[in-house]
Order: C-alpha cells, then sequence, then structure tokens
C-alpha cells in the first residue's frame, strides 16, 4: 500500500503519473486543506479540486487548476455587481461548489463530501482523503498586515513580504477518518512534490499525523518542488525565506528530517546531495520536471524502480 501526502499542482501532476503505475485500490491519497477558503457563499477546497480534475482528466492543462473548457459567464456577472472577482471560479467549477455546499448542508463531512465528489468525477476506487474534516485555514503574516493565502498568493501576487505565518483552526484539527490507519499500514508514504510551508505543513501540524508518519514502518520519500532553488510555480521559496528558512532542498530535508529515507531531488540541484546525506538521508538525483503526462508517470516509474518497488 502506498500513501502520498501532498496539494497543489505539483502534487496533481505527480499523482496522475503515480496512478498510471499503481492500482487505485493500493493508493490513499491524504489532501491539504488549509489553503481553504470561504467565498462566493462556498467553503472552496482548491487543492482536493485541482487533485480530483487533474486524475479525472478534467483539469484546464494551461492554467494547472480548473476545469477544461469552462466559461466565466457566473464571474462575470458577480463582477457586473461589484463583487470583487479576484479568486477565478468558471460556471462549471461553481457547479461543483453548489454540488458540495447542498451535500453540506445535509450534513455530510468533508471526508464524505470529498469522496463522494470524487466518484462523481469517475474516482469513486481512489481513497481520495482531506487531511482533517475540521476547519483550516492559513494566514499570511506580512508587511502590509495579516491576509488569507489566497488573497496573498492570487489577488497580491505574492507582493507583499511575508513575516509569519497562522494556522487558524490547527489546534482544534483531528485527523480525517482513515488517514491514521493508511499511514500505519503503508509500505511507502511519498511526500508530493508540494509547498513545504503551506501544503504539507499543515499535514504535518493535525494532530498525530506526523507521529504516525514518524512511527509507520513504512519507508518515507519526499520529491522536493524546488529546481534550482526555485519552485517552478507557487511561493515555496518566499515563504521559506520569510520565516527565516534557506529556500533549498536541504532545507526541506530538515523539515522533514524526523521521518524522512529518501529525498529526490531534480539534476539542478545535485550539489545538494552532500549537505542532506549527512543528514542520514539517502538522495535520488534525477529530472523531476513534469511538463507533461508522459514525464508526470516517467518520474513515477523512475522513483518506483529506485525504490525496487
Amino acid at each position: 500500500m502506498i500513501t502520498a501526502l501532498g496539494g497543489g499542482v505539483g502534487a496533481a501532476k505527480f499523482l496522475n503519473g503515480l496512478t498510471k503505475l499503481v492500482p487505485n485500490e493500493e493508493l490513499t491519497l491524504i489532501i491539504n486543506t488549509a489553503d481553504d477558503i470561504e467565498l462566493y457563499g462556498f467553503n472552496i477546497s482548491p487543492d482536493i479540486d485541482t487533485i480530483i480534475y487533474r486524475l479525472s482528466g478534467n483539469i484546464d492543462t494551461d492554467k494547472g487548476w480548473g476545469l477544461k473548457g469552462d466559461s466565466l459567464n457566473v464571474l462575470n456577472s458577480l463582477s457586473s455587481f461589484g463583487i470583487e472577482t479576484w479568486f477565478g471560479l468558471g460556471d462549471r467549477d461553481f457547479a461543483t461548489q453548489v454540488f458540495k455546499k447542498e451535500l453540506a448542508l445535509n450534513g455530510k463531512s468533508k471526508t464524505e463530501i470529498t469522496n463522494l465528489t470524487a466518484s462523481s468525477f469517475g474516482l469513486g476506487n481512489l481513497n481520495i482523503l482531506p487531511m482533517s474534516d475540521q476547519s483550516v485555514e492559513t494566514w499570511i503574516e506580512t508587511n502590509e498586515g495579516e491576509m488569507h493565502f489566497q488573497e496573498y498568493y492570487i489577488k497580491r501576487r505574492m507582493e507583499p513580504e511575508v513575516t509569519g505565518l497562522n494556522l487558524r483552526g490547527i489546534e482544534d484539527a483531528k485527523p480525517s477518518p482513515g488517514v491514521l490507519n493508511a499511514l500505519a499500514n503503508s509500505d511507502l508514504i511519498i511526500i508530493c512534490p508540494s509547498n513545504p510551508i503551506i501544503s504539507i505543513g499543515p499535514i504535518l501540524e493535525v494532530k498525530g499525523i506526523r507521529e504516525a508518519v514518524v512511527n509507520s514502518p513504512a519507508k518515507v520519500i519526499a520529491i522536493s518542488p524546488l529546481i534550482g532553488g526555485k519552485p517552478l510555480k507557487g511561493p515555496a521559496d518566499k515563504l521559506m525565506r520569510g520565516l527565516g528558512l534557506e529556500a533549498s532542498s536541504s532545507e526541506i530535508a530538515k523539515l522533514y528530517k524526523d521521518f524522512l529515507d529518501v529525498m529526490v531531488l531534480d539534476d539542478s540541484d545535485g550539489g545538494e546531495v552532500e549537505t542532506i546525506n549527512s543528514l542520514e538521508i539517502i538522495t535520488f538525483v534525477t529530472d523531476t520536471i513534469m511538463t507533461d503526462d508522459e514525464k508526470s508517470e516517467t518520474l513515477s516509474r523512475r522513483i518506483l524502480d529506485f525504490l525496487d518497488i
């Protein structure tokens, strides 16, 4: 059994390749929900939606998020009413949110909503779990005040200087049903190429999850989201530096040191091998840039071959 932790475009791309090689019945995906935001009257889970859209073949590949071929009639109409529309949702994406809200109003948990949404997109045999059923939101502290991560990332385009981070609700968050069991019974745990601060960090902060990873008999590998010390997309480097960390794969390895067995690095970061090895972590250096589905699958195949799985 394989359990993967992740969130965002990088995780979605990698998991799309992994699911081509590993039967869905042998996979559990634990997805970050600290990017969730209350907007337009909905509780939107961008990471879960992006991964469901990608794995079901419905993603807008040009943007890396949203549904392919979607239109913006609802968003444009909202704008005409004077409502801010900086968070882009297409018309069919709005339908997804209506579906999920209807389930919530009928008493369904976030885990149940995720399962039913995945099933609606043809992924019923893939175990996709939110990290928690409780609400957690990432707020970024900046030199211009505190703001929700989505506002910092999308509306403000990562311009304010990061000075800190606050995970609202994390103290009350519990692992969603099935999370701890999956980690305890896995042969392999994969930390996807996701932002270590706002995608992987919140998952590990949920009560009991980090301990479950540490105590699991599984081999644990992590794929660095950095290429030459920078992310292909997103604010990982800005957030790391804002929190007083070095923006490097070596620094990410230190964040995961208590449970990590293998770190996968891009060819451009081969110079960090010695530092990571000094942490008693094995390194595997390869091309980690996933420009298309074939490269995503190739990366997964190389990693599984390296681990002799």
